[in-house]
């Protein structure tokens, strides 16, 4: 069975790379399936981003042909850091403080199986049972 791979790509998310990142960290190196529940039960902001990055992923690798969705794994998750936007607040006696609006950037690529076609199975063994003719004539 061959392995198939896809990957999905999030940027703007509007969550600071170091607290996305632990959430990322939850879910690294699980099977897709495990990775939707943990999320569903995690307390933190970052963590409905990331399973959307993990779910479109899957999406995407179930376009690509026949994968059996038990096999979908995560292979690599990696939160980087996105582009900030410069903003002033004000502050007393008329001054303007700058601060930035930190996002990230969520990368997700995830593996899967394919599934075993049967028809493939039906004529190998149509060929092997042809060879059994022949060598007994």
């Amino acid at each position: 069975m061959a392995t198939k791979s896809a990957h999905a790509y999030i940027k703007g998310i509007d969550v600071q790379p170091r607290k996305a990142n632990i959430v990322a960290s939850l879910v690294r190196d699980r099977y897709v399936a495990d990775a939707v529940v943990i999320l569903e039960n995690t307390p933190r902001r970052a963590a409905k981003p990331v399973m959307k990055a993990i779910q479109s992923a899957a999406a995407n690798l179930m376009q690509s042909g026949s994968i059996d969705t038990k096999t979908i794994a995560i292979n690599r998750i990696t939160v980087t850091a996105g582009t900030r936007m410069r903003r002033y607040v004000p502050a007393s006696r008329g001054r303007a403080l700058p601060y930035e609006k930190i996002s990230s950037n969520i990368f997700v690529e995830v593996v899967g199986e394919e599934k075993a076609k049967k028809a493939a199975a039906k004529a190998d063994d149509a060929k092997k049972a042809d060879k059994k003719e022949k060598e007994s004539k």
